[in-house]
């Protein structure tokens, strides 16, 4: 369904792609009929909407004001769309969920596939990346939902705990630390250790819950930090060392035994997975799915 003006969507195409080649081959239109519908759009609103450097386009301040506005306009759309389906009895709609990495791969896929058997009409786009991001993402309205991993709360962003997880210590099967079962935390301290990248809500939690124990995990020996757990799971492999991630990402690992649970005396760092939307607002497609999360035995 056509929903805004052609031109608004265009916009936001070269924004999301910060290219105008991209966005008409997204588009599947010419390169000059993008450039046609920017300079359209930039007479509208008799200014620039974005900043030429090289061969690189940035947004002005008024073209973020625009964008910003056209991702809420859009959003009331896909809205609408839903409302007007339920008036006659055929939910129907689409909306966007951002997930942090963990939840992303490891808990949300089934979830959304046993959703869309029970609302088969409902379009459902899902992104991810690390926990910051997806709040990054849901204020500037780019998803309708966040589930985060993280502990920190931002004010605009309400948050509702569905799922607990716990993040533990392993090391690979071939690693000298792997006949261990149970080190001592201040031998975790110590020990070679692989680690997310600044931004994961994992990250954020190991560090608040070191920080309870009395441990400064600003001299861990950390001389690796990646980008997802499965990027650490295949590091484990060949690296003597440890690394701590989410119990619910390594349940086939340990099973298949090529990788090993350490248990670290006298302490655990358990953790929750979380809903997150902003304040004040919260469409019926968001209402149906996080009662359908929340009600799904995961």
């Amino acid at each position: 369904m056509e929903r805004m003006d052609y031109r608004d969507t265009v916009f936001i195409s070269v924004v999301e792609n910060l290219s105008f080649s991209k966005a008409a081959d997204e588009l599947n239109i010419s390169q000059p009929a993008v450039t046609r519908h920017i300079k359209e759009l930039e007479e509208r609103y008799h200014t620039n909407l974005f900043e030429r450097k090289g061969n690189k386009i940035y947004l002005t301040r008024a073209g973020e004001k625009v964008y910003h506005t056209f991702k809420l306009i859009d959003r009331q759309y896909r809205e609408l769309d839903f409302e007007v389906g339920e008036l006659q009895n055929t939910v129907a709609g689409e909306f966007r969920i951002g997930a942090s990495s963990t939840i992303a791969q490891y808990v949300i896929p089934k979830v959304i596939a046993s959703f869309h058997k029970r609302y088969p009409t409902i379009k459902i786009h899902l992104m991810n990346g690390n926990s910051f991001e997806m709040e990054k993402q849901l204020m500037e309205n780019s998803v309708d939902i966040a589930l985060v991993e993280n502990t920190s709360s931002q004010s605009d962003i309400r948050y509702k705990k569905f799922l607990d997880d716990e993040l533990i210590v392993v090391t690979g099967s071939g690693s000298v630390y792997a006949k261990r079962e149970t080190i001592t935390q201040d031998e975790l301290s110590r020990l070679p250790m692989v680690l997310r990248e600044q931004g994961s809500g994992t990250l954020e939690v190991i560090k608040e819950a070191f920080s309870r124990h009395g441990i400064d995990s600003e001299h861990f020996h950390t001389p690796i930090h990646l980008g997802s757990t499965e990027s650490i799971k295949n590091f484990l492999l060949d690296f003597d060392g440890v690394a701590i991630v989410s119990e619910k990402a390594v349940s086939g690992e340990l099973q298949l035994k090529t990788l090993v649970k350490l248990k670290v005396s006298g302490f655990s760092i358990p953790r929750q997975f979380r809903i997150a939307y902003k304040l004040g607002h919260k469409s019926r497609q968001v209402e149906l799915f996080e009662n359908f999360l929340l009600n799904y035995n995961i």
